[in-house]
């Protein structure tokens, strides 16, 4: 009981808890702005990949 006690005002556990939120935020946002280049990247191939097939 005294070990739950003490993980529950341990000011430690409580940062960890946090700097492992805001890393989730941080991973959350960084796949988001990779998915939107991603497609932004692939639409621009294609655009290239069939203005060069009518090209020739």
């Amino acid at each position: 009981m005294n070990r739950i006690h003490g993980l529950l005002r341990s000011t430690r556990a409580a940062t960890a808890v946090e700097y492992g939120l805001i890393l989730a935020l941080i991973f959350i946002a960084a796949m988001g702005a990779m998915s939107a280049v991603g497609s932004s990247t692939i639409t621009m191939w294609n655009k290239i990949s069939s203005n060069t097939d009518q090209a020739m």
